[in-house]
């Protein structure tokens, strides 16, 4: 059977029996969540900051977007100091069943809350929304179709106009060959999520590429057990492509953000107390086991630093 990627990619993840209905994502790939504890405390900083520009409501949301396992969640509720946590509504939005270990304070839900006021926070949830592929042809740019069960691609027509449009705005392409994914899906959900939000902030943190520096060949791949595969959408593996987080800012704006920031990982974190600062020598011979607790927690706020790993994602904050 032949599709365009996007409806291959959203039957092939999100179908009956789909790759994330029936998968954990732990077992696939690593993120920031799953790497330290230390990605949890600095969203708990993150929710502290806006619970006091808000005045501290009576009632404070935070919402995991794409929450996988719930792990993000549970790890700020459980660090918490009772006068937030007796606050937080703590909403964790997935498609994919409730794990069963998750502290009953935690809402489990396929959609996003009605309204949002305090944090929203998507941590590797754009990639995974499903957009078509575009080729450029000496006609002019068209979409490329995948044979669902082999991942097998042939060229279909051109466009839908609205995908034109953005591709001429966000990946304009030169040349023959040249292929782009049209991310107009992921600008209208992240616009959802800003729809939403009443009042407080918006993260999406994210694999990204700005307008000035697309890829030419485009980032569609798949990972399974840990290890990068041929993107086949017959739900035996993640299918995934970096986001223009820079044409899901200007969504948000459109969605009443009175404030945006983009910026890395690395930057985000280092403002949030980050460091990957190793502890002083001094201390393995006063305190060994402290010391190499704390050479542990330097080992992991460096991976979440890194520049070219996890620290190079993109991160993009808007406020209401």
């Amino acid at each position: 059977m032949w599709l365009t990627w996007r409806a291959a990619t959203e039957r092939a993840l999100y179908g009956e029996e789909g790759f994330y209905l029936r998968e954990r994502p732990s077992g696939h790939f690593r993120t920031s969540v799953s790497a330290s504890a230390a990605f949890a405390e600095a969203v708990l900083t993150l929710l502290a900051e806006v619970d006091a520009e808000l005045g501290k409501p009576d009632v404070l949301d935070l919402v995991d977007i794409g929450a996988g396992e719930g792990v993000l969640v549970a790890r700020v509720l459980e660090r918490a100091e009772p006068g937030l946590r007796d606050r937080l509504r703590v909403t964790a939005v997935d498609l994919s069943p409730r794990p069963g270990d998750l502290p009953d304070e935690i809402t489990w839900s396929r959609s996003l809350p009605d309204t949002i006021t305090g944090l929203a926070i998507a941590n590797e949830w754009l990639d995974n929304v499903p957009l078509d592929v575009i080729e450029q042809t000496s006609e002019g740019p068209r979409v490329v179709m995948v044979n669902v069960h082999t991942g097998e691609e042939r060229l279909g027509g051109p466009p839908h106009p609205a995908d034109r449009e953005w591709l001429d705005r966000w990946w304009p392409l030169t040349r023959v060959g040249a292929r782009a994914e049209i991310g107009r899906p992921r600008d209208e959900a992240w616009a959802s999520v800003l729809v939403r939000l009443t009042r407080g902030r918006a993260i999406a943190v994210d694999y990204a590429h700005p307008v000035d520096n697309r890829p030419p060949c485009g980032t569609l791949t798949g990972y399974r057990d840990g290890s990068v595969v041929t993107p086949v959408p017959d739900g035996s593996c993640d299918i995934t492509a970096h986001v223009a987080l820079d044409a899901c800012a200007e969504a948000g704006r459109r969605a009443g953000a009175i404030s945006t920031t983009l910026s890395t990982q690395r930057e985000a974190l280092r403002e949030l107390g980050l460091t990957g600062a190793r502890p002083p020598l001094e201390l393995a011979r006063t305190d060994p086991r402290g010391y190499l607790r704390a050479l542990a927690r330097a080992s992991e706020e460096g991976e979440l630093l890194e520049p070219t790993g996890l620290g190079g994602f993109g991160w993009l904050s808007q406020t209401k």
